[in-house]
C-alpha cells in the first residue's frame, strides 16, 4: 500500500445517513409527525456514533420540504452536540438547498449538483454555492444519464471539474465527486463490474483532478442482499477497503453496518472480494450459495489464547508488538538475542519487522492509536533489555532519521506531541523531545548540536502561533534547511501557508494529527521523494494563500457602534440579579474520588483518536472492543491515582459585586461599590445579525447606570498537581502508554473539577439554583442556568484576561497554578474562567472583529495598537 493510500485511509470521513426522509422510515415518520425533538436525537446519535458529517434530506411529497429543512437546521444550530460537525444539505430541489444554505452554520456541503440539465444551470448553481462558501457533491450525471462505466464516470467528472475550476474559479478542494455506487451481485451480467468501475474511476479522478474529493452512498453496493446484514456489512467493508486505497475519502454510511475488515470470516471475505473485484463469472453464484450460512449474526468468534507461544521467536515478538503484550517480552527478547550474531540485530531484525507490521496496520486503519502506543511500550521494554548488551559492543542502531519535537515557549500542552513522538518511534525514527515551554534559541541549538533531520513544533493556545512564526524566522536567519513540522489544536494549513511558510525557505509542513506524521516524515527524509513532495506543498500553499486573500467574511461586518446598538438587553427594571450567599474568595479542597462522577469521558476517547460518545462508544461496531480495553485501563489508572495520592486537585473561587460599564465589567471590593478591584475587558460580536443580537459577555451584567446590584464569579482549578512527575516516571520506565494516560486522565479530572465547582457555586456559594437536580449527562449538556466562559476561548478569546482572574483570586498562592508569558496555565490539566448567573446567558463566539474595535479595545486596556494586534491578530478581520 502506498503512503498516499495510507493517509487516505487515516483521514476517511463518515457521512451519517439516518437524517434522511427518503432513506430512514423512522426519521420520515418523526418529521411528518413534527416530532422534531426526537428527530434531533437521531442526528445526535449519528454524531455520537462517529459521523463526521450529517446528511439531511427532506424530499417527501407530503412535506413542505423548504420549511422542514429550515426548521430542522435552525434547531440543530442550538444543539452543540450536533452542530459541531458540518451539515450536508441533500435535496433534488434547488429551492430547498438554497433555503438551507441561508440558515446553516459554518461551511455547508450541498448534495448535489450535476450536468443532467446542461452546463448553464450547472454553472449558475455552482456560482451561488461559491457565493455561499459551500462545498458541493457533483454527481457523475450528464445530459445522457448516469455514468455506469469507468470511462463515463471519469469523462463526466473531468468535464465538470474543468467547467467549475476554469469557468467560475470554483475551489477544487470544495468539489466532492460522486461517481455512482451501483449494486453488484444482482444476477445481471452487466452489473458485475460496477464496483470495479467505481474503484478505478476513483483512482483516475484522484490522479488527474487535483484536490477534489470522492464520496458515494455505500449501502447501494449491497442492495442485492437486503435482509442479510452480515453479508451486507462484509460487502461494505471490503468495498471501502479497496475504494479507500484508490482514493475515496468519504461516504454516506451507517457506521453500525460496517464489519472490521480483518474480522470477516476468511471464506466470506474471499467470496465477497470475488464479487466486489469481479474476479470470475461464478462470483455471484458462490456468494449466493454461501450467504445463508451467515444469515442472522453468523459471525466468527475469535478467542485469544496462548497458542502463539508455540510460534518461532521472531513471530512471538511480532505478535507481542501487534497485541501490545509485555508479559513475555524479556523472555522472548533474550531468546532472540541468543540466536542473533549481535544484540543490535534483534532491534534491526525481528523487533523492527514487528513494528513495521504495526505501522502498516495503523496506516491502513486496522489498528487504533491506543494499540499503537501499547506496541511502543513493548518495543521500549525490549530495547531497554538489550541496551546493556549493545553498550558493551559500543554500537549504535540505525534509524530512519532524527526528529526534534518541542512545545513552543509559553505553552504547556504536550499530549498530542507525545503521541506523535510515540507513533514516529514505532516507525524507527529517533525522537528528541524537549518537552514544553521551549524557547526558540534552545530548539535551534539542540537541533544543531544533535544534527537532527527535522524539527516539529506543537502548541495549543493562540499565542503559540506567533511563537512558531518566530522560530521559522530564526531558522531562516540562521540559513537552515531543515524541514519544519507544525502541529497542535490552534494550528491550521491556512495559518501555516499564510504566516509561517512565508518566513522560511525550507520545507514547512502542517501535520494535522498523529496518523499523518509518518507519511510526511517518510517523504521529507527521502532524497527521492522530497523534491516532488515539497513542490506539491508549494502548489497547495499557493492555492491556500490565494483563497485566503480572496476570502470574504461569511457574515457582513458592522461597525462597533452598530454592534452595540444591537446588543442583548435585559429589562433591568424587572429582572433582579440573585444575591450571593457567600461573597469573596475561598479555596476549595476536593478528593479525586469525589470528581469521578463528574467526568465527561467522550473527549478522553478523542484524545486517543477514537471517535464516538461515551458510553455508546463501548459498543461501537468498529472501535468498541478497543474502546472497552482503553476505558478499563483508564479506570484502573484512575483508581490507582486516587488510592496513591500522588496526583492532587486544588481550586479557588470568588464571587464579587460587579456592574457593566460599556463593554467592560467593573469588579468591586465590597457591596458599597466604591472601590474597583479590577476591570474585566470583553469583546463584542461584530458581524451583521439579522435575527439575533451582537453579544458581549458584559451584556449579562447589570449596567452601572441601572443602580442594580449585580455580581460576577471567577474560578481557577487544577487536577494536575504532580501529573508531570507521575507521567515522566512512566516514560522513564519505557511506558509511554501510561505516561500519556496519566495526563489524559488529569485533563478529564480538571474538567470534572470545573463542573463540580460550578455546581457548588450554583447551589451553595452563589446559591441562585439551590434546588437544581440534574444528572451528569444534563451537566455535560449544560442544561443548567448560567455559564462559565474561559479566557482564550470563543466568547472571550483574549488570553491576557486570565491575569485579572489570577489577581482577583490570588490564584498562584492559593493553588500553585501559574500563568506562562503567553498566558497558558500550568499545570496543563487546569481550567479557569468567569461565572455569569443570568438565566439568558449563553455561550457564543466573538469570531472576527474590525479595526475600530481593536483600536477601542487597545485604548481600554492601555495598550499600543501593535500590542493589541499581537493578542487579537487571529480575530482581526484584516
Amino acid at each position: 500500500m502506498s503512503q498516499n493510500q495510507q493517509n487516505s485511509s487515516a483521514t476517511f470521513v463518515n457521512v451519517g445517513e439516518r437524517t434522511n426522509v427518503t432513506g430512514s422510515a423512522m426519521f420520515k415518520r418523526l418529521i411528518l409527525e413534527e416530532d422534531y425533538e426526537t428527530a434531533l436525537d437521531v442526528a445526535r446519535q449519528q454524531v455520537e456514533n462517529g459521523a463526521q458529517i450529517i446528511d439531511i434530506n427532506m424530499d417527501e411529497a407530503m412535506l413542505d420540504s423548504e420549511a422542514a429543512m429550515v426548521r430542522f437546521l435552525c434547531l440543530i444550530a442550538s444543539e452543540p452536540d450536533i452542530s459541531r460537525v458540518p451539515i450536508m444539505i441533500d435535496s433534488s430541489k434547488w429551492s430547498v438547498i438554497e433555503a438551507g444554505l441561508k440558515c446553516v452554520q459554518g461551511k455547508a456541503i450541498v448534495n448535489s449538483i450535476s450536468l443532467k440539465e446542461g452546463e448553464k444551470p450547472f454553472l449558475e448553481q455552482a456560482k451561488l454555492l461559491k457565493r455561499y462558501g459551500a462545498a458541493t457533491v457533483v454527481m457523475a450525471f450528464d445530459e445522457k444519464g448516469q455514468a455506469d462505466t469507468q470511462a463515463r464516470k471519469y469523462e463526466i467528472c473531468e468535464r465538470s471539474y474543468k467547467l467549475l475550476t476554469e469557468k467560475i474559479g470554483f475551489p477544487p478542494e470544495d468539489i466532492i465527486f460522486d461517481p455512482n455506487i451501483f449494486a453488484v451481485a444482482t444476477g445481471i451480467e452487466e452489473h458485475n463490474n460496477y464496483a470495479v468501475d467505481f474503484i478505478e474511476a476513483t483512482r483516475q479522478i484522484k490522479q488527474n483532478l487535483p484536490h477534489c474529493h470522492i464520496s458515494g452512498g455505500l449501502s447501494n453496493i449491497s442492495f442485492s442482499f437486503r435482509g442479510n446484514n452480515p453479508v451486507r456489512e462484509a460487502m461494505h467493508s471490503v468495498f471501502l477497503f479497496h475504494a479507500i486505497k484508490a482514493g475515496m475519502d468519504m461516504a454516506i454510511v451507517n457506521a453500525g453496518q460496517l464489519e472490521v475488515y480483518d474480522n470477516i470470516p476468511a471464506e466470506l471475505k474471499q467470496a465477497v472480494e470475488d464479487v466486489i473485484l469481479n474476479r470470475h463469472p461464478d462470483a455471484t453464484d458462490n456468494l449466493l450459495a454461501l450467504a445463508p450460512k451467515y444469515q442472522g449474526d453468523g459471525k466468527a468468534v475469535v478467542k485469544e489464547n496462548l497458542e502463539w507461544r508455540d510460534y518461532p521467536v521472531n513471530k512471538r515478538l511480532e505478535h507481542a508488538l501487534v497485541k501490545g503484550i509485555t508479559d513475555f517480552i524479556v523472555e522472548d527478547t533474550e531468546a532472540a538475542r541468543l540466536q542473533a550474531d549481535k544484540p543490535l540485530h534483534v532491534i534491526e531484525g525481528p523487533l523492527m519487522d514487528g513494528m513495521n507490521v504495526v505501522g502498516d496496520l495503523f496506516g491502513e486503519g486496522k489498528m487504533f492509536l491506543p494499540q499503537v502506543v501499547k506496541s511502543a511500550r513493548v518495543m521500549k521494554k525490549a530495547v531497554a533489555y538489550l541496551e546493556p548488551y549493545i553498550e558493551l559492543e559500543k554500537d549504535q542502531s540505525s534509524s530512519n532519521g532524527k526528529i526534534l519535537l518541542a512545545t513552543v515557549k509559553g505553552d504547556v500542552h504536550d499530549i498530542g506531541k507525545n503521541i506523535v513522538g510515540v507513533v514516529l518511534q514505532c516507525n524507527n525514527y529517533e525522537i528528541i523531545d524537549l518537552g514544553v515551554m521551549v524557547p526558540a534559541a534552545k530548539i535551534l541549538q539542540v537541533a544543531k548540536d544533535e544534527k537532527v533531520d527535522m524539527i516539529g513544533l506543537s502548541g495549543l493556545i493562540t499565542p503559540s502561533l506567533d511563537e512558531m512564526v518566530h522560530v521559522a524566522k530564526e531558522m531562516q536567519r540562521l540559513e537552515l534547511n531543515l524541514p519544519l513540522l507544525i502541529g497542535g489544536a490552534t494550528t491550521s494549513k491556512a495559518h501555516t501557508a499564510v504566516k509561517i511558510e512565508q518566513n522560511y525557505n525550507g520545507p514547512v509542513v502542517y501535520v494535522p494529527n498523529a496518523s499523518r506524521a509518518v507519511g510526511v516524515c517518510q517523504k521529507l527524509i527521502s532524497d527521492e521523494f522530497r523534491p516532488a513532495y515539497v513542490a506539491q506543498l508549494q502548489k497547495e500553499y499557493d492555492v491556500v494563500r490565494d483563497q485566503h486573500a480572496r476570502k470574504q467574511p461569511r457574515s457582513k461586518p458592522v461597525s462597533l457602534e452598530a454592534a452595540r446598538e444591537n446588543r442583548f438587553e435585559c429589562d433591568w427594571q424587572v429582572y433582579h440579579p440573585p444575591t450571593p450567599k457567600q461573597l469573596g474568595v475561598q479555596t476549595i479542597s476536593v478528593e479525586l474520588s469525589e470528581l469521578i462522577d463528574y467526568i465527561d469521558w467522550t473527549p478522553f476517547f478523542l484524545t486517543w483518536s477514537l471517535a464516538g460518545k461515551y458510553p455508546r462508544i463501548l459498543e461501537d461496531e468498529v472501535v468498541g472492543e478497543e474502546a472497552k480495553k482503553l476505558f478499563n485501563d483508564a479506570t484502573n489508572m484512575l483508581n490507582k491515582l486516587c488510592e496513591e495520592g500522588d496526583l492532587a486537585a486544588k481550586g479557588v473561587v470568588g464571587i464579587f459585586p460587579a456592574n457593566r460599564v460599556g463593554d467592560d465589567v467593573e469588579i468591586y471590593s465590597d457591596e458599597s461599590r466604591q472601590q474597583t478591584l479590577h476591570v474585566a475587558h470583553h469583546l463584542r460580536q461584530q458581524t451583521q445579525k439579522p435575527k439575533g443580537f451582537n453579544y458581549c459577555l458584559s451584556d449579562y451584567i447589570a449596567p452601572k447606570a441601572s443602580k442594580k446590584a449585580d455580581y460576577i464569579g471567577a474560578f481557577a482549578v487544577t487536577a494536575g498537581i504532580g501529573e508531570d512527575e507521575i507521567a515522566q516516571a512512566y516514560i522513564d520506565d519505557g511506558d509511554d502508554y501510561n505516561g500519556i494516560m496519566v495526563k489524559a486522565i488529569a485533563d478529564r479530572l480538571a474538567e470534572a473539577f470545573a463542573e463540580y465547582l460550578h455546581l457548588k457555586v450554583r447551589k451553595e456559594i452563589w446559591g441562585y439554583a439551590a434546588d437544581e437536580q440534574l444528572s451528569n449527562d444534563d451537566l455535560i449538556r449544560e442544561k443548567y442556568q448560567g455559564i462559565r466562559p474561559a479566557p482564550g476561548y470563543a466568547a472571550c478569546p483574549e488570553h491576557t484576561e486570565k491575569q485579572v482572574i489570577w489577581d482577583l483570586l490570588d490564584a498562584e498562592k492559593a493553588t500553585g497554578m501559574k500563568l506562562t508569558e503567553s498566558y497558558a496555565m500550568w499545570p496543563g490539566a487546569s481550567v479557569s474562567g468567569w461565572y455569569f448567573s443570568h438565566p439568558e446567558a449563553r455561550y457564543f463566539a466573538v469570531a472576527q472583529i474590525q479595526q475600530d474595535q481593536l483600536e477601542e479595545y487597545a485604548q481600554r486596556k492601555g495598550w499600543t495598537i501593535e500590542y493589541a494586534q499581537k493578542w487579537l491578530g487571529p480575530n482581526l478581520n484584516a
